[in-house]
C-alpha cells in the first residue's frame, strides 16, 4: 500500500503539479496585468482596514484572511522550510519566492472564484470554496465531491493528526506525556469549533496576528545581531538556486533541479496558493469594499506572508546560525531550534516549542473548518457534522500518541488530487474573474470604492446563488435580521421569512 502511494506521491509531486502550478501562475499573472504588483499596496490598505463589516454578525475580511492565514502559517513555515534547505540547499528559498510570487496570482483567481459562488447560510455568514464553484459554475458535482473527499481526508483528518504530532513532539522539551497533549488538544479544539465559523473566526482574529508578529520578531532580532551577514545570506541563496555556488563537474544540474523541486514543494505546502484551501475561508467573508476581488487581493496578500514574509524570516535564523551541515541529519524542526539557540542561547529551544504549539493549534482550527465546509457541501445534515467533528478530535489524540509516516503519505496524496482538480478547474473559470478584476479596477481608477454588480456580468448572474450578491435582495435579508419579515423573492422558507 504504502509503495502505490508513494509511487503516485512521485508522479504528481515530481512532474505534473510543478509544472502546472508555475504555468497556471504565469498565466494568471500575464492574463491579470500582474495583479500581484500593480494592487499589492491597494492589499496591504485594505488588510490594515478589514476588521469592519456592514453587520455585526457578518465574519469580516479581516477574520477570513486570519482564518486562511492561520491554516496556512503551521509547522511548515519552521520545520518545513529546515527540510527544503537542507534537502534542497539554500537555493530552495529563492524557489519558494518563485512560487509564491506567481501563486499570489494564482489565489487571487482562487479566493474570487470562492467569493463569487459563495453560499449563504441564512444567518449573516456564507460557506463556500472549489467544491462550491465547481458545481455550480461547471455543474460537475462529482468533480466537486471528488475534491471535498479529498480536502477532508487530508484537511480535516490527516494534516490534523499531523499538527497534534508536532505539538506533542516539541511538549517533550517539559516531560509532558503525548496522551495527554492529545486529549488537551483535543479540549481546546472542542470548545472553539463546536462555536461555529464565529468562533473559529474570533479566536484566528485574536491569535494569529499576535503570533506571527512575535516570531517575526525574534527572528528580526537574530538579523539584527547579524546585519553584517546579511548580504552573503542572500548571495548564497541565490547562487544556490541557479547553480553558481556549485557549478562544478555534473552535479550543478542536479542541485538546480533539487533545489527548484524542494522550494516549488514545500512553497505550496506552506501558502497553499492554488491548492483550493484558503478559497474555504475566503468565501466566509461580507467583505469591504463589498467586491469580490477585495477577498481575492486580501487572499493574494496572504501568501506573501506567510512565504515572503515568514519563511524568509526562517531561512534567514538558519542561513545566519551557520548551523546547516550538509549530511549531519540534522534537519526539520531540529534544525530550526538548534538554530535559535546558537543566537539567543537555550530559550531558542523553548520559544520555538511554543511557536509550534501556537503555529499548529491554529492550523488545526481551519483545518477542521476546511473540511466541515467541504462535508456540509456533501451532506448539509447536523448528525453527519457532528460526527465529523467527534472523529477530529479522536483524531487529534491518536496524532499525540500514533506514527503518522503512511499518514503523511496519504495526506501528500489526497492535498495533490485536490490541487490537480482545482488548478484545472480555475484555468478554466478565470476567463470569468478578469472582467470582475477590470470592473473593479475601472471603478478603483475612477476614485469610486467598488461595489460589485451582478447583472454586469450575465454567467456569473446566470450561475451564482440568487441570494448572495445582490444589494436589494441583501438589504431585505438584513431586514429580516432586524425583526421585519423577509420578502426577499430568493430566500429559502426560514423562521421571519415569507418566501414568495
Amino acid at each position: 500500500m504504502s509503495e502505490v502511494i508513494s509511487a503516485i506521491n512521485g508522479v504528481i509531486w515530481g512532474n505534473i503539479l510543478i509544472y502546472l502550478l508555475i504555468g497556471a501562475g504565469l498565466y494568471f499573472t500575464l492574463a491579470s496585468r500582474f495583479v500581484q504588483f500593480r494592487r499589492f499596496g491597494f492589499s496591504i490598505k485594505t488588510m490594515l482596514g478589514s476588521r469592519a463589516t456592514s453587520e455585526d454578525h457578518h465574519i469580516s475580511s479581516f477574520q477570513a484572511f486570519c482564518t486562511s492565514l492561520a491554516a496556512r502559517v503551521g509547522t511548515g513555515n519552521l520545520a518545513g522550510v529546515a527540510v527544503a534547505i537542507y534537502t534542497g540547499g539554500p537555493g530552495a528559498v529563492f524557489w519558494m519566492w518563485m512560487i509564491a510570487l506567481l501563486g499570489m496570482s494564482t489565489s487571487f483567481v482562487e479566493n474570487t472564484l470562492a467569493q463569487i459562488y459563495k453560499s449563504s447560510n441564512h444567518d449573516g455568514t456564507y460557506r463556500g470554496g472549489p467544491a462550491y464553484y465547481i458545481q455550480k459554475a461547471l455543474g460537475l458535482r462529482w468533480l466537486g465531491i471528488a475534491f471535498s473527499v479529498s480536502l477532508i481526508i487530508a484537511f480535516g483528518f490527516a494534516f490534523n493528526s499531523v499538527q497534534s504530532n508536532s505539538i506533542a513532539a516539541a511538549m517533550t522539551t517539559y516531560n509532558l506525556p503525548p496522551m495527554g497533549v492529545g486529549v488537551a488538544l483535543a479540549v481546546a479544539s472542542g470548545v472553539i469549533i463546536f462555536g461555529g465559523i464565529r468562533a473559529i473566526s474570533r479566536f484566528a482574529e485574536m491569535v494569529v496576528p499576535f503570533m506571527a508578529l512575535l516570531y517575526l520578531g525574534v527572528a528580526l532580532i537574530v538579523v539584527i545581531m547579524n546585519i553584517n551577514e546579511l548580504p552573503a545570506v542572500f548571495s548564497i541563496i541565490v547562487k544556490s538556486a541557479l547553480g553558481i555556488e556549485t557549478a562544478v563537474g555534473g552535479g550543478a544540474g542536479y542541485l538546480v533541479s533539487q533545489a527548484i523541486r524542494q522550494g516549488v514543494t514545500r512553497g505550496l505546502f506552506s501558502n497553499e496558493a492554488g491548492m483550493g484551501s484558503g478559497p474555504n475561508a475566503a468565501a466566509t467573508a461580507t467583505p469591504i469594499p463589498h467586491h469580490p476581488a477585495t477577498q481575492g487581493l486580501l487572499g493574494m496578500f496572504g501568501v506573501f506572508v506567510d512565504t515572503i514574509v515568514i519563511c524568509t524570516a526562517t531561512a534567514a535564523i538558519i542561513l545566519i546560525s551557520g548551523q546547516l551541515e550538509p549530511n549531519s541529519g540534522v534537519t526539520g524542526i531540529n534544525l530550526t531550534q538548534a538554530a535559535l539557540a546558537s543566537q539567543i542561547g537555550s530559550a531558542g529551544k523553548h520559544f520555538i516549542a511554543v511557536a509550534i504549539l501556537m503555529f499548529a493549534f491554529t492550523s488545526l482550527i481551519a483545518n477542521y473548518y476546511y473540511g466541515e465546509s467541504n462535508l456540509r457541501f456533501i451532506c448539509d445534515k447536523k448528525p453527519v457534522v457532528m460526527t465529523y467533528r467527534v472523529l477530529v478530535l479522536g483524531m487529534v489524540v491518536w496524532g499525540a500518541v500514533g506514527e503518522l509516516p503512511l499518514v503523511w503519505s496519504f495526506a501528500d496524496m489526497s492535498m495533490g488530487i485536490m490541487a490537480l482538480i482545482n488548478l484545472g478547474v480555475i484555468l478554466v473559470l478565470a476567463r470569468h474573474v478578469f472582467p470582475v478584476l477590470k470592473d473593479f479596477d475601472e471603478q478603483l481608477e475612477a476614485g469610486k470604492e467598488p461595489e460589485f454588480n451582478r447583472k454586469k456580468f450575465p454567467f456569473l448572474d446566470k450561475t451564482m446563488d440568487k441570494d448572495v450578491w445582490d444589494a436589494e435582495e441583501e438589504e431585505l435579508c438584513r431586514a429580516m435580521d432586524q425583526g421585519y419579515n423577509c420578502i426577499c423573492s430568493n430566500c429559502n422558507p426560514l423562521p421571519n421569512h415569507q418566501a414568495l
